[in-house]
């Protein structure tokens, strides 16, 4: 049978934007993503929100916000984190389970929520989802 699956679509990714630029407006003024995700929702985000768009990380910009997808495991959040701990760091979902809390988060969501799959993973995405299966 394998994992559940959560669909969003590219309207489900505008109004979680919308939501976390509710949560940062006035206190960012710039933007980048962790690879993969958070790149696509970092340069989305810089487009819709007129917010400057940086493709490196820095700890000399205090209000930069780095976003990503998730706040899975947490482990990738801590990893910047120790690098970069000066920018703010969000995420669309935030796994109650994750090792990190981000700065900022649009949805909270437990371990059972399921497996999300955005619109920018192929449904048919094997390679990136197969080992859900098992």
């Amino acid at each position: 049978m394998g994992v559940k699956r959560v669909y969003y679509d590219w309207d489900d990714i505008n109004k979680l934007l919308d939501n976390l630029y509710d949560q940062v407006k006035g206190k960012v003024s710039s933007v980048t993503g962790i690879p993969r995700g958070g790149s696509i929702l970092a340069i989305l985000f810089s487009h819709r929100f007129d917010i400057e768009y940086t493709r490196w990380p820095s700890n000399h910009y205090p209000e930069m916000l780095i976003i990503d997808d998730i706040a899975d495991s947490g482990v990738t959040l801590e990893e910047w984190k120790k690098e970069f701990n000066v920018p703010k760091f969000a995420t669309l979902h935030y796994k109650t389970i994750s090792k990190i809390k981000p700065d900022f988060y649009v949805k909270e969501i437990d371990e059972d929520y399921g497996w999300i799959v955005y619109p920018w993973e192929k449904e048919t995405a094997k390679t990136i989802q197969d080992y859900l299966d098992n």
